[in-house]
């Protein structure tokens, strides 16, 4: 029985594809968006967060801690020693100490995801497996995708699309479609913005296409960032088999749950404007691609 690590469980989502849906996040990435929302995607292992605002300065972390990470009056102060086992957050009642970054086998998964079912059928919804990057752990994901068909439920896989084309041979007979990212066409700026080329993720996309595969491109809209480089994204997809493309306007969520980590760097840019992302919505709709803000 294949089994991975979720991050969280997002239900009554309608941002990640048609209808109702309920998205599993799972952890490991492989890019770094420099405007990356989910950072506590980032690795593999669980990840300490820590919410001073909530912390009381009970001492009970350090009481329970194996590892030294808590001191008296410093919660989460080494995160490095951190072996994940979670008992800090287990035993921290005012909410301050949550562990991003939990196992489950298939079987659990499906609990989960059939609790919603009476709501993907009254919607035309689903299940939206997401990340951090999902095709990072292909086992897990197969099955759910496997499982999630044979339930009938409809699955989106939301992908940066880094990965192997033989990630996508496998899920490509059980999931429903594709959520695919789209951040810049210049390798030079995509490399700098993610810290890995495009040239797979471009190759990926045009090989999901040729197969027949249902897609919507999303394309974050990041003033200071990609900007630059939405018109030429625009002039790729032109003519492309895509049945939709989203335009994600950034937001800060990110820095907040950068501080939770511990996280130092990052980056924010201006949040753009509704007639920014309008503007930038006509480069699309203007070659004739089927567009709009998502």
């Amino acid at each position: 029985m294949a089994s991975g690590r979720v991050f969280n469980i997002q239900r009554y989502s309608t941002h990640d594809g048609p209808g109702i849906r309920t998205t599993v996040f799972m952890k490991g990435c492989n890019l770094r968006c420099a405007w990356c929302h989910n950072p506590e995607s980032f690795g593999m292992e669980p990840t300490l967060e820590y919410n001073r605002e909530l912390c009381i300065g009970c001492g009970r972390c350090a009481q329970v801690c194996p590892n030294g990470v808590h001191k008296p009056g410093q919660p989460a102060a080494y995160r490095e020693a951190c072996a994940g086992c979670g008992l800090c957050a287990r035993e921290c009642f005012a909410g301050a100490l949550t562990l991003a970054g939990t196992d489950m086998d298939e079987d659990r998964a499906m609990e989960e995801i059939l609790t919603d079912l009476p709501y993907f059928q009254r919607s035309g919804g689903g299940v939206t497996f997401s990340g951090g990057e999902c095709m990072l752990q292909i086992d897990f994901l197969e099955a759910l995708c496997r499982r999630c068909r044979e339930a009938g439920i409809s699955t989106a896989i939301d992908t940066a699309g880094c990965v192997p084309w033989a990630r996508f041979e496998r899920v490509l007979p059980c999931a429903s479609m594709f959520l695919y990212d789209m951040k810049a066409m210049d390798a030079r700026v995509h490399r700098r913005l993610t810290g890995a080329d495009n040239a797979l993720i471009l190759d990926n996309l045009d090989r999901l296409l040729a197969a027949g595969a249902r897609v919507w491109v999303r394309v974050p809209c990041v003033p200071g960032g990609n900007d630059g480089e939405l018109d030429a994204i625009a002039a790729w997809l032109k003519g492309k088999p895509v049945e939709r493309v989203e335009l994600l306007a950034y937001h800060r969520l990110g820095g907040g749950k950068r501080a939770l980590l511990g996280l130092t760097g990052g980056q924010d840019f201006a949040v753009p404007t509704d007639d920014q992302m309008n503007e930038w919505l006509k480069l699309f709709t203007g070659r004739g691609v089927n567009a709009r803000v998502g």
